[in-house]
């Protein structure tokens, strides 16, 4: 199959509205890939599939290939005509993934000009997108799964689950579409491989979350990095750390892993945080947790002068035992057996008042809240629900910056003001409902001139509009009707708290949420 036929179903996803003919686009392509073809195996026509789904949702089978925006700017003259395979294409970025070591540098420039001197115009703008894990399509997994259920005729519930534990939704689609429903029950939790972390919804106090009607678990939430730790004595390496977006950071967090290779377990899956901590056990500035996360500089001398500290919250497999259909009180329990000195700060009552106390300790130690969590629900992968809820001292939601307008005054020439867009849930769109020029240091504003520059699409006066790809946590005192926003609604008093890079638009919060009714 041609990458250009990948990019039109793209382009043609994004441009439909409708969900249920998105999906059809999707299937149609998936089923496409999955033909058989002379002289083309089934592992290819598999690996076929698997990559075209992935290609599809927006994500590199690879995860990273080393190559940053830097490293895409001057690119060679595009192609005439489109000649691109998708396997061809999935082959030189596993090379460009495999280049390391003296004079990688080069190699990997020299690949990526062959690489592009191959590809058309469009082609080239879908690739930089691709691999800088920017691309922007409408595949989210609330289309992406349906049309590999519809392509494949399997029930989507089977097709759900398998991508929460496979993690990514290749693999799942190649296996539905060649092999069917028994593949896709066959899909197991797998130590070393990642599954998706189960998700949090919102209440904005304590009491609306624990209503005194049943024993509920109040944990402690910090303000650091998701981490999703393997542990497998018969495997090199013996441990593996992942992300929230299940990108593996082993090799940066050396004090995590001799922490979980001082574990009595031979196998265990285990969901947790790391957070950087000063001297006195109190969270530094969570930039400092994600700097420490981010960077694979000297990693044992920054174990010395940054260190992080592993907290748990969650078992999901220990020594050939899944725990992910079981209810969390029994995980916890397996969990405080464990690793009962990683474990998270939690009480657990049926007593508002109680629970407002532990929030109020919480916070008084500089965390960020607390996370409600029902003691009998299984852990759910991939979804929010009543499961977990998030209670936080502030409201805050994950939005996406649709445009930002050129600053004044001591902001003269710095993008300052930008306008922020929620997720319609009906339509998957983007919906203006604010702005704010609020909580920006100077650092930010240099940031964020330089970020939306890169990401402009063109400009009305004063006012720089960009490709909706860059998510922002704002904390806001309420939400008011409006005439003047198209969602309908503007948040009062809106600012910036930090940018998420860890997370994608199509994660950020919808209008429901923010209206509270969702």
């Amino acid at each position: 199959m041609r990458l250009t036929r990948v990019i039109e179903t793209s382009a043609a996803v994004a441009a439909t509205r409708a969900r249920n003919a998105k999906t059809a686009l999707l299937a149609s392509t998936l089923r496409e890939a999955a033909q058989p073809d002379e002289g083309v195996s089934t592992d290819g026509r598999a690996r076929l599939v698997a990559v075209v789904a992935d290609y599809l949702a927006g994500t590199l089978p690879q995860r990273t290939v080393g190559v940053s925006w830097r490293g895409l700017r001057d690119l060679p003259p595009a192609a005439d005509l489109p000649r691109l395979g998708v396997l061809e294409v999935d082959d030189a970025l596993s090379r460009l993934r495999g280049l390391t070591g003296a004079g990688s540098l080069a190699t990997r420039a020299a690949a990526v000009r062959d690489l592009f001197a191959r590809a058309t115009s469009d082609e080239q703008r879908w690739l930089v997108g691709l691999i800088t894990g920017e691309l922007r399509q409408g595949a989210s997994d609330g289309v992406l799964l349906p049309a590999i259920a519809q392509a494949a005729d399997v029930p989507e519930t089977l097709v759900r689950r398998a991508v929460m534990l496979a993690g990514f939704p290749g693999p799942v689609a190649a296996a539905a579409m060649l092999e069917g429903p028994a593949a896709l029950e066959a899909v197991r939790l797998e130590v070393g491989r990642p599954l998706r972390p189960m998700l949090a919804g919102s209440e904005p106090d304590v009491d609306a979350a624990v209503d005194g009607s049943r024993e509920l678990a109040v944990d402690a939430k910090l303000d650091g990095i998701r981490l999703q730790a393997h542990v497998d004595r018969a495997a090199d390496p013996q441990v593996r750390l992942f992300t929230r977006s299940l990108e593996e950071i082993t090799d940066r967090l050396p004090e995590v892993v001799a922490d979980l290779l001082a574990l009595p377990a031979t196998t265990a899956v285990l969901d947790g945080e790391v957070i950087a901590l000063d001297g006195e056990g109190r969270p530094l500035p969570f930039q400092v947790t994600g700097a420490r996360t981010a960077s694979s500089a000297d990693p044992q001398s920054m174990a010395r002068t940054t260190p992080v500290t592993t907290v748990l919250f969650d078992l999901l497999h220990l020594d050939g035992t899944d725990l992910v259909d079981e209810p969390a009180s029994r995980r916890w329990q397996a969990l405080a057996d464990l690793a009962p000195a990683l474990a998270v700060d939690r009480v657990v009552t049926a007593d508002p008042t109680v629970a407002r106390d532990f929030f109020a300790d919480v916070l008084a130690c500089g965390h960020e809240g607390v996370v409600v969590k029902d003691p009998a629900a299984p852990y759910a992968a991939g979804r929010r629900g009543a499961g977990w809820v998030k209670v936080k001292p502030r409201r805050t939601a994950d939005l996406v910056v649709l445009a930002v307008e050129w600053g004044s005054g001591r902001r003269s020439g710095w993008l300052s003001n930008i306008h922020l867009g929620a997720r319609d849930p009906r339509t998957g769109e983007l919906v203006m409902v604010g702005k704010t020029f609020k909580g920006m240091t100077d650092a930010i504003l240099t940031w964020q001139t330089e970020r939306f520059l890169e990401l402009e699409t063109g400009r009305e006066e004063h006012v720089v509009h960009v490709r909706p790809e860059q998510v922002v946590e704002i904390a806001y005192d309420g939400v008011q009707t409006s005439r003047r926003y198209p969602g309908g609604i503007a948040l009062r008093f809106a600012r910036v708290l930090r940018y998420r890079d860890d997370k994608r638009p199509e994660e950020a919060d919808t209008l429901d949420a923010l209206r509270g009714t969702g």
